[in-house]
């Protein structure tokens, strides 16, 4: 996945001294004292304005056109919010607005989610990564490297206790690749078969595994260990607790 992250803008240090009930300076400081739900408005009123170039650019395949326009938006809603476009799993395309769990960022992701617009056929919306349906069919382009997901091999440690899970990512071809890559690719298999959220909050530690592991298991299995930790189903769904009868 390809993330384009804002890079905070660096305020000039010559502007001229002006009176402080100028129109000038209530104009900077409003930035300051818009609340995350006020921000979220405007970055989807801003949103219905741009969409059909933002269609055109994507219907053009040339994201590039319409990258910087999204930086800005997002960057006005908080400068350390990152985003992405992806292919959506229930529309064509998936606008992903994420600040990578970070606590101090989910009062704006929330603002932003809350204050989105409905799905439609071609756009859906998250505040957070979300897994892919079948990480084994997705294959990762690292420099001159395809790794296919299905070649992930994962050790798991549950707690039970604490709802957590240690893991050691391996794929055969990570001794061929450079530090940062081997990074990346630890991460971004979980990420993909998890989602942002459900890693963040299940995951304990996460290791690189250099060598194959004997019982290792694949990124399907760990994704069922993890969700039933979280009470959801195969589907990530909330598992239900009904009675024999069938009642809640």
């Amino acid at each position: 996945m390809k993330w384009f992250p804002w890079r905070r803008r660096h305020a000039e240090h010559d502007t001229p001294v002006v009176e402080p009930d100028s129109d000038q300076v209530a104009e900077w400081l409003e930035p300051a004292i818009q609340t995350p739900r006020s921000r979220a408005e405007r970055f989807w009123e801003r949103w219905y304005e741009l969409l059909p170039q933002i269609n055109s650019a994507l219907g053009d395949s040339e994201p590039k056109r319409i990258e910087n326009l999204l930086c800005e938006e997002v960057a006005a809603i908080h400068p350390e919010l990152h985003f992405s476009v992806e292919r959506g799993q229930r529309a064509v395309y998936a606008l992903v607005v994420t600040g990578q769990e970070r606590p101090d960022l989910r009062p704006f992701t929330d603002a932003w989610q809350a204050a989105a617009p409905p799905e439609d056929m071609i756009w859906e919306y998250h505040d957070s990564v979300p897994p892919v349906p079948d990480p084994t069919e997705v294959t990762v382009n690292i420099g001159a490297h395809r790794l296919r997901l299905a070649d992930v091999r994962v050790v798991a440690q549950v707690d039970r206790d604490a709802g957590v899970v240690d893991v050691a990512v391996h794929h055969p071809e990570l001794s061929a690749l450079t530090d940062e890559a081997r990074t990346a690719m630890t991460f971004l298999p979980l990420d993909a078969t998890l989602g942002e959220r459900l890693a963040a909050e299940r995951l304990r530690r996460v290791e690189t595994a250099e060598a194959a592991p004997e019982q290792g298991i694949t990124l399907v299995e760990l994704r069922t260990i993890v969700r039933s930790l979280a009470g959801q189903d195969a589907d990530g769904n909330p598992i239900g607790h009904t009675t024999p009868g069938g009642d809640a």
